[in-house]
């Protein structure tokens, strides 16, 4: 009885961690969807103008993601502890590290994204227009370099909140700026209410309308509600980081921040790989990156939930209920991901339908969205060795696991056979996506060894 009763609660506390998060994601890369056909409908050049600025940004985002994660170890831990001051320290060094991403990341933007963005423009089979491609883009990232700035800073808190168990906020802020997003898209894109049709710039504005609202309402919320979110009581009152905290960051948190930024990269490299087969590919893998989002939430979800309730069991000193709940954890993500894989694969066909585009676009995307279906449940297990390994401060592990697994296997595998073999788009894409099946095996040996089983706070 006793077992059950544990599981009854440990469930719920799955849920109501994971929940928020998974509806927040849900909604955004649903919106996020929207977006895309929307600007779809202009054009193909267009919407291959926006995914390459979107790629680039992405590299942003997960920088910022991998600026929040060393921090956010010790905050998960320091909120387990019950140490308020602690967990504002933590914040303060958010601060810092979201300032300094958003200050290199927008002049190195403005500095060469004209060029970052030609080295996805290649000739196809469709004969698109390379120079509209261009000039799309570059309409599109000179708003877009702007969002960056209330996106670093709501990650701050949001990040904190959920560290702290404090999902619903994030969530509801997050839904309020896709409704914000979604609706000055329709606005603005097309030029409806009287509003002048501004294309590819007007969806770049109402992103940044939409971040500033985010933003907003986290940070006016935090300070409101102190009580809820201890690390606002004073968090401006100095931007002291304690010297002790700042080095442990530095040491576990630096290779998250590289792990992050060289994975997204990785990523953007990867693309640029299969852009070299043409445009068509580039619009392709923009349906593809778009759709799979929306069904990669489930594990996404999971993996955040599996770092914030590892650490709070590491932080409050209950290593032998971490494992278990690693395990549970583990075996919970795959089978919903299986499901969740096989429901991609039903709808594969019909979604690119749905776009404006060529008929090559359209099959090629619906048989890359297959490709990532079947993956789905190895995608979902190596997420989570991932978070479990970081939850328990092993950074420079999860750096070589995730960010040298990609650099060393996957871009070389991809570079060789897109410019030295004349290999279809589509066999290269299952080539490089199959060696997830090795990444699966190395994450459960590296789980398995239970070195990540530590508590960072106990003498800070």
């Amino acid at each position: 009885m006793r077992s059950r009763r544990f599981d009854r609660e440990f469930y719920t506390l799955v849920f109501t961690v994971a929940g928020p998060v998974l509806v927040q994601n849900v909604i955004t890369n649903f919106v996020n969807l929207l977006d895309n056909i929307m600007v779809g409908q202009i054009g193909t050049e267009s919407m291959s103008g926006v995914a390459i600025v979107n790629q680039l940004l992405f590299v942003f985002n997960l920088c910022i993601f991998g600026g929040m994660a060393g921090p956010g170890i010790f905050a998960a831990q320091y909120a387990g502890k019950g140490d308020t001051a602690g967990l504002r320290s933590a914040a303060r060094a958010k601060l810092y590290i979201a300032a300094g991403a958003v200050a290199l990341f927008a002049a190195a933007l403005w500095a060469g994204g004209s060029g970052l963005i030609s080295l996805f423009l290649h000739e196809g089979q469709d004969d698109l227009d390379l120079a509209a491609t261009l000039r799309y883009g570059r309409d599109y990232l000179n708003v877009m370099v702007w969002q960056m700035i209330p996106f670093a800073f709501s990650q701050v808190y949001s990040s904190t909140l959920r560290e702290t168990g404090e999902s619903m906020l994030p969530m509801k802020a997050g839904i309020a700026a896709v409704g914000v997003n979604l609706g000055l898209n329709y606005v603005l894109i097309f030029g409806k209410l009287g509003a002048p049709a501004l294309g590819v710039t007007g969806a770049a504005i109402a992103t940044l309308i939409a971040r500033c609202v985010e933003c907003a309402i986290v940070v006016v919320w935090s300070h409101r509600h102190a009580q809820r979110a201890p690390f606002a009581r004073g968090l401006y009152r100095t931007l002291r980081v304690p010297r002790a905290l700042v080095k442990q960051i530095a040491v576990m948190g630096t290779p998250l921040l590289l792990n992050e930024v060289l994975w997204s990269a990785g990523m953007a490299t990867l693309n640029q790989c299969y852009s070299v087969r043409g445009l068509e590919v580039v619009s392709s893998t923009n349906i593809v990156s778009t759709v799979s989002n929306l069904f990669f939430c489930a594990f996404l979800a999971m993996g955040v939930t599996t770092s914030i309730i590892l650490g709070q069991l590491l932080g409050s000193g209950q290593p032998e209920r971490a494992v278990t709940a690693q395990r549970k954890l583990t075996v919970f993500t795959v089978v919903m991901n299986a499901a969740v894989g096989a429901l991609m694969a039903l709808l594969a066909p019909l979604v690119p339908d749905i776009y404006n585009t060529t008929d090559t676009v359209k099959a090629l995307a619906a048989q890359m969205l297959l490709v990532n279906a079947a993956m789905m449940p190895f995608n979902a297990y190596v997420n989570v060795a991932y978070f479990t390994l970081r939850a328990g401060g092993k950074t420079v592990i999860t750096f070589l696991f995730d960010s040298g697994f990609i650099w060393c296997i996957c871009v070389p595998l991809a570079f060789v056979l897109s410019r030295f073999t004349a290999m279809p788009i589509l066999p290269l894409y299952i080539c490089v996506q199959a060696v997830e099946l090795v990444k699966c095996l190395v994450g459960a040996a590296l789980v398995r060894r239970r070195s990540w089983v530590n508590n960072l706070v106990r003498d800070i």
